[in-house]
């Protein structure tokens, strides 16, 4: 299975042109902690993963890669 996750919070945080450091604090984690997360190196939890597409105002299944809308 190909991995979505990273590549798309990277996609987003770049067209709302944020920095990691930003999109961080809205979120209320570790910088380094965000860095992880766009180069799939972890994941968030589910809860987590729910604010950060409602910050981004997507659907979960978009971050995840299952829809493309």
């Amino acid at each position: 299975m190909q991995i979505f996750l990273g590549k798309r919070l990277r996609e987003l945080r770049l067209e709302n042109k944020l920095t990691q450091k930003q999109v961080a604090e809205k979120l209320n984690i570790n910088s380094v902690t965000y860095l992880h997360y766009e180069k799939d190196q972890r994941e968030p939890p589910l809860s987590l993963l729910a604010e950060i597409a409602i910050f981004y105002d997507v659907s979960v299944d978009y971050l995840l890669g299952l829809k493309n809308i």
